[in-house]
């Protein structure tokens, strides 16, 4: 299958920086979240070192801390946060 345009460049920085086998349900959240966030945050993430540790668990928990812009809970952010935990989890 292939992917949007917008959303190609951010798949193959999550491959280099992700560089373990994931289940397809967990692998599509994370260039979302990635280019919401910038490769720089997913790197330097909980959330990626989970996964490179196969914390699959933990690993879908760290999608709830995501949930803040400027110091504030962003009720979008929150929703956005839950539908990528979510499919993690599958």
């Amino acid at each position: 299958m292939r992917s949007s345009c917008w959303i190609a460049p951010f798949e193959r920085r999550v491959r280099r920086l992700l560089p373990v086998d994931l289940e397809q349900h967990q692998f599509d959240p994370i260039p979302s979240f990635t280019w919401n966030l910038g490769v720089g945050a997913l790197q330097a993430s909980m959330l990626r070192k989970k996964i490179l540790r196969y914390d699959m668990n933990g690993s879908a928990q760290e999608f709830d801390r995501w949930v803040f812009a400027g110091g504030r809970k962003l009720a979008g952010l929150v929703r956005r946060c839950a539908a990528e935990r979510e499919m993690f989890e599958g």
